[in-house]
């Protein structure tokens, strides 16, 4: 065997890799034939059972080449050894049938299946005649190859006949074997006409193959030959022959044509297969790698607003701590002061109690803080807990993902088998629909599973729906607080660094500057431009965006070509242009169906939304920063 065995090939390189094995066999490098009569397969070493006659391997051969749950390479190699065999070897075995010469045209009638009639001399035993055994020895040594030979009894007086039938096989081999019979007795002159002339004929053998003549006079001979077998004439045969061969030939081109074109199905249905399956691990791989860059993007801005809280907190206590010192220098000196005279005294007493008033002060704004330090750890505390809570269900998820698209990999994999076997299996094979209905069986089982995972699958997303729309109404919460208790509504530029802004609103100072530059002045131009523009942004019958395919996604952006912003740039210049496309590119995120202005939480420093986290730690600052003006 040589080393690349265990490497396997596709279907489409079977003749291929047939052709190279049937060249390796021919040229004597792959032995088949191990003396006459004796084959051995080059494929099948390892098996119980290694010598073979002709038909018994060529059947192994052909019957492993045809098998379809065999592999590519097995069968391509068993189809080699079968046309190997058929092309090379299969003369030397036909010819030790003899041939057979028949004369089509003859109508000579003989008794089909081929009998001999024996006219032989019997001899007493006990009252009894014998022969049968020595008869069909006798035969045999000579060659006839007969079937059987049956001597023929008397039914009424119990005595030998004299007679006895020797049957050949069927076929032109037997018809071979009885005119070889009867040429024997000719030869010998025992033949029919020597019978027919003789008048004691019971002194030596006679033989002869039955006709239509020896159907006639109602003797034994006849009764016999009756029940054994019908007139038929060497044309009948051969035509029934050719019926048969045609017959056969029909039907299993027919069997070849059905099963070459249920090949066709189960390979077309195997390719849809295997792209479904290429597509769903693609699908796998890509959900995986976004998971992946979203969770490190995550852990990276957890990491670095952790560190932010703690330094602020330190910055706020280290502060504390020297204004604490400073009163503490403060009363040492008041109450050295207190001993130089009364005036001083009273001075002093009246600045101990401004400082006693301060001292309270600044006692109440340390409960404060230690509150907000506490606060502050409380929510570092939660972000931490939540940050577990969101990665856990993150990684819960995922294996939800993971089991969900095992199963469907699985379920299509074993609905694909399915198909295959359906294909391929019959009515009457008892384990093949043992198989089909194990598997049935187990497909129903998976896609259980699968609406199990589905189900708890669902749970989960009506679940982290609820939390998103408490944390939308957090948000709104945020955006409506008044005034008077964190002002993010008043905050919306300038100085601040987290506020509301409004998105979707036209800023009006790139429109003022460009009248002022092209009219010398400013003028109510500006202002009717605004709101002409505004207008036209809540138009929902101008939409001025195209959609482009970006890294296999699609993107809405601002079409350029639009002919009113053409115009608006060409007449005011870019900067009046960059605010309108930048208030449409903030209505069509916020509320593309409306066309009306948002609020929302905004990171001005760096101009995008902002998170609850950041808000809520701006709002502490905030408040911080006011209890300490207070103080």
């Amino acid at each position: 065997m040589s080393s690349d065995e265990d490497s396997e090939i596709s279907e489409f390189e079977i003749d291929d890799y047939g052709d190279k094995e049937y060249e390796l066999m021919k040229n004597g490098k792959r032995k088949v034939k191990f003396a006459e009569n004796v084959f051995r397969c080059p494929f099948c070493q390892g098996k119980k059972k290694l010598d073979y006659l002709y038909k018994d391997i060529k059947q192994h051969a052909v019957g492993i080449a045809s098998s379809r749950s065999k592999s590519a390479k097995h069968r391509a190699n068993h189809l080699a050894l079968s046309k190997f065999l058929e092309t090379e070897l299969a003369p030397v075995v036909v010819q030790a049938q003899p041939e057979v010469e028949v004369d089509q045209n003859c109508d000579e009638l003989f008794v089909y299946p081929w009998v001999g009639v024996v006219d032989l001399p019997t001899e007493s035993n006990d009252g009894k005649y014998a022969g049968k055994s020595q008869l069909t020895e006798q035969f045999t040594r000579q060659g006839f190859n007969p079937v059987k030979v049956q001597p023929l009894w008397n039914k009424h007086s119990g005595k030998h006949s004299g007679y006895a039938l020797v049957v050949f096989n069927k076929g032109w081999p037997g018809f071979y074997n009885a005119m070889l019979f009867e040429k024997f007795f000719e030869a010998d002159h025992h033949g029919k006409k020597d019978w027919c002339a003789k008048k004691h004929r019971r002194t030596s053998l006679y033989g002869w193959v039955a006709r239509e003549d020896d159907l006639d006079g109602g003797s034994i001979v006849a009764e016999q030959l009756e029940k054994i077998g019908n007139l038929k004439t060497a044309a009948d045969i051969v035509s029934e022959e050719e019926r048969k061969t045609n017959q056969l030939v029909s039907k299993l081109a027919n069997d070849i044509e059905v099963k070459s074109m249920k090949m066709k199905e189960i390979e077309c249905k195997y390719n849809e297969t295997n792209i479904s399956l290429s597509n769903l691990v693609s699908q796998n791989d890509r959900l995986h790698q976004k998971y992946n860059d979203e969770l490190l993007k995550m852990q990276q801005t957890a990491k670095n607003h952790f560190p932010r809280i703690c330094q602020e907190h330190n910055k706020v206590k280290s502060e504390l701590d020297t204004q604490r010192k400073e009163l503490e220098h403060r009363r040492s000196e008041l109450e050295k002061r207190e001993a130089r005279n009364e005036t001083e005294r009273n001075k002093l007493a009246k600045e101990k109690l401004q400082n006693a008033t301060k001292n309270s002060s600044l006692v109440t704004a340390c409960v404060e803080q230690k509150k907000a330090d506490e606060n502050v750890f409380k929510l570092a505390e939660d972000h931490k807990k939540e940050k577990e809570n969101l990665h856990s269900r993150i990684l819960a998820l995922e294996k939800q993902l993971d089991a969900k698209q095992a199963l469907e990999l699985e379920i299509e994999r074993l609905k694909g088998n399915l198909n295959v076997l359906k294909h391929m299996g019959g009515d009457e094979d008892a384990a093949f629909n043992k198989k089909m209905d194990e598997m049935s069986k187990h497909l129903e089982e998976k896609e259980g599973e699968l609406e199990s995972l589905e189900d708890l699958n669902q749970a989960l997303v009506v679940k982290e729906r609820k939390s998103n729309d408490e944390l939308q109404e957090a948000r709104k919460e945020l955006i409506s607080i008044p005034s008077g208790l964190s002002g993010l509504r008043e905050m919306s530029g300038g100085r601040a660094l987290i506020g509301v802004k409004r998105m979707g609103e036209l800023d009006d100072r790139p429109f003022h500057e460009a009248c002022k530059r092209k009219y010398g002045s400013e003028s109510n131009q500006a202002t009717l431009m605004c709101s002409a523009w505004e207008e036209y942004l809540g138009d929902p019958d101008w939409h001025p965006y195209k959609i482009i395919n970006m890294r296999n996604s699609h993107q809405e952006i601002i079409n350029e070509d639009d002919d009113k912003l053409k115009g608006l740039r060409r007449n005011y210049g870019e900067e009046v242009y960059s605010a309108v496309t930048t208030a449409l590119m903030e209505m069509n995120d916020y509320n593309p169906s409306g066309r009306y202005i948002v609020p929302e939480l905004w990171n001005f420093k760096e101009k995008r939304k902002a998170t609850l986290k950041e808000v809520v730690a701006y709002i502490l600052r905030l408040w911080k920063t006011s209890k300490r003006k207070r103080a």
